[in-house]
């Protein structure tokens, strides 16, 4: 059985830059940890905007400018880079929170085989959720786990909220 971790937008603008908090700061050597020691195959989403960010419906809402492509705060946080250049990895940017073509992605990388998958990563409340419900209408009868301590949302209690809503839709929640 083929196995993929989904690493979710471990970018420096969510990590200690425009959107960073504590919490996202906190989870980065447990994220770093689980990609060191993970057996499968490792896809890493990067939240992608562009210049005019703010004139989308996302950037009138959140009025933040935040992963603007090709900037410093667009690239993964430094130890989750490091802990990634030995290991072969499967990119997937996002214009926005869910990745609608990732359930493509994992297919092709799946082939015929029976697969599982975990995600890690922040926003937990907005891109893991995202994802992860994304992932499960396309593929209902797939183990899915989200790893709570490699996760960290806008706040505590959203953090929490989100682990709950997916705990709600089959989606194996540890370590929480």
């Amino acid at each position: 059985m083929k196995r993929f971790l989904i690493v979710v937008d471990m970018q420096k603008d969510f990590v200690d830059a425009a959107l960073g908090t504590a919490e996202a700061q906190h989870i980065v050597p447990a994220v770093v940890e689980k990609i060191r020691n993970f057996d499968g195959e490792i896809i890493v989403t990067y939240d992608t905007h562009e210049e005019d960010y703010l004139t989308t419906r996302e950037g009138r809402f959140l009025p933040v400018p935040h992963c603007i492509r090709d900037t410093d705060g667009w690239q993964l946080d430094t130890a989750v880079a490091d802990a990634l250049t030995d290991r072969a990895y499967t990119v997937v940017e996002k214009p926005t929170f869910g990745a609608v073509t990732l359930p493509e992605v994992v297919q092709q990388l799946a082939g015929e085989e029976n697969f599982a998958v975990e995600l890690i990563g922040l926003c937990t409340d907005i891109c893991v959720v995202s994802n992860a419900l994304l992932l499960k209408a396309a593929f209902p009868e797939v183990d899915m786990t989200v790893d709570a301590a490699c996760c960290a949302g806008v706040t505590p209690q959203s953090h929490q909220a989100a682990l709950t809503t997916m705990s709600c839709c089959q989606i194996s929640v540890i370590n929480n």
